[in-house]
């Protein structure tokens, strides 16, 4: 069973890959959560994955949420596993959720790190990609997914391959918490005139926090994922004073 989140899609590519090769079943975190379906049993011997983007150098609040209150009976056949997407490193996200997983008496078999193209464009410094960066990272991904395939068929214990990165300290403990106290708000997204009232960010947003009536409005229950400005065809999205200049990025298998 492979549990994730994803805005973008880059988590969304590398659950469903590895679902497919490891033969598990896929659940989406919002779904989930929207349902309150929190209650699941493992079979013998099944995989029990997480799948996930690293936000400001930790797991997102909709992922640790999910953790806090998910039943999960299990036994020692068992084999969990996580990984996460991020654009550069993860800070201290692995000491973080293996920890949300330890509070449930789950013991975490192996973890990793799979650098993808940035989709953070919301402060001064940060943008997308340059476009052949882009592209050498998502040709790397293909080779790292199969790599963490081949770790799982063999079910290897105590493998934790994830990219801290520098000062991996501060990014999690201070920005990060930073971040989940100040950031995380939909009071900056507005919209441009080129907007149409296409209504596929309403469509796409995974914890349905858009409704559109005529232009998009938000109802203040937003994860930050960035679906909506990232997918928007007329990039009518806007976010601040930030991201009118700003390229965008969302996942397309190639």
């Amino acid at each position: 069973m492979i549990f994730y989140f994803s805005g973008t899609g880059n988590s969304e590519w590398i659950a469903k890959e590895i679902a497919k090769k490891q033969n598990e079943e896929i659940r989406f975190i919002p779904e989930i959560i929207q349902k309150k379906e929190f209650y699941y049993r493992a079979a013998e011997n099944e995989k029990i994955g997480f799948v996930f983007p690293i936000h400001s150098w930790g797991p997102p609040k909709i992922v640790l949420n999910f953790i806090k209150h998910l039943t999960l009976e299990f036994s020692a056949s068992n084999y969990f596993f996580f990984v996460c997407t991020c654009g550069d490193d993860i800070g201290l996200s692995k000491k973080v959720f293996v920890k949300a997983l330890s509070t449930k008496g789950i013991t975490c078999n192996s973890g990793f790190s799979v650098i993808m193209p940035n989709n953070y464009i919301l402060m001064k410094g940060f943008n997308v990609d340059p476009k052949n960066l882009e592209e050498k990272k998502l040709k790397e991904s293909v080779d790292r997914v199969r790599y963490i395939n081949d770790c799982l068929n063999k079910r290897v214990t105590g493998l934790f391959e994830c990219k801290k990165g520098y000062f991996p300290f501060f990014k999690t403990h201070i920005i990060g918490l930073l971040f989940n106290k100040y950031q995380i708000s939909d009071k900056a997204f507005f919209t441009t005139n080129s907007c149409n009232g296409c209504k596929l960010c309403e469509k796409i947003c995974p914890v349905g926090n858009i409704k559109v009536n005529k232009k998009p409005e938000w109802k203040h229950n937003c994860t930050l994922c960035l679906a909506c400005i990232h997918k928007c065809p007329q990039t009518a999205i806007q976010y601040g004073k930030e991201t009118a200049k700003k390229g965008r990025y969302y996942f397309e298998k190639k």
